[in-house]
């Protein structure tokens, strides 16, 4: 009991902190993937690049794998040309070479990425 009263304290007084949405310890990269469509803003297309990129969260390695349609802006510093993006995050340079030769990946990219995609730009940065 007295614990949950000191923790507080300790808070407010400036003692200790907890830092919220602090990155992991683990370094990390992220790989960024803008998908221009050959028909752009075909939904059905969009829907089907959202629905494959899910299948990359069962590739060992792949720590998260997400996907969406582009917003829009009227910022001139945002690009929103693009119709979707895709953002995996794997531990390292091993993992993204492992995740990028998986056949779930290079099925879905034949099957899915290549027949609808007419343009990809990507991104890859470590934390």
């Amino acid at each position: 009991m007295r614990l949950l009263v000191l923790i507080p304290l300790l808070l407010l007084s400036g003692c200790i902190s907890i830092r919220i949405g602090t990155p992991p310890e683990q370094k990390v990269i992220h790989h960024v993937v803008l998908c221009w469509l050959k028909e752009p803003g075909n939904a059905e297309h969009r829907k089907q690049i959202v629905e494959v990129t899910e299948s990359f969260r069962q590739i060992p390695g792949v720590l998260a794998a997400r996907a969406g349609e582009v917003m829009p802006s009227d910022r001139d510093i945002v690009d929103d040309s693009f119709d979707v993006g895709i953002l995996i995050l794997v531990p390292d340079a091993k993992c993204l070479t492992e995740y990028l030769e998986h056949p779930i990946h290079q099925k879905a990219k034949q099957e899915t990425l290549l027949p609808l995609v007419e343009k990809i730009v990507v991104y890859d940065f470590q934390e």
